[in-house]
């Protein structure tokens, strides 16, 4: 149950992300922190996510952009 949790909201972020400008023009997705800490806490340890614990929203790493396109197809698309 636990890794069905990491996954959805790990999709559920991706899918209320927006981009937006980063260093040296590089597109960087960004989501609002409105899950469970916790399970933040892990997608980051994991190199899903990245940003500072005091901001209200999170980066996505490349990484966690590829995950999140392929749990889209796991859970979105026949």
């Amino acid at each position: 149950m636990e890794e069905n949790i990491k996954e959805l909201t790990l999709l559920l972020l991706y899918l209320t992300s927006w981009e937006e400008e980063g260093y040296k023009d590089q597109k960087l997705k960004r989501s609002w922190k409105t899950f469970r800490y916790e399970v933040l806490d892990e997608l980051n340890e994991e190199g899903l996510l990245s940003g500072s614990k005091k901001a209200k929203s999170v980066y996505f790493t490349e990484k966690g952009e590829k995950k999140a396109e392929k749990l889209k197809k796991k859970y979105l698309e026949d």
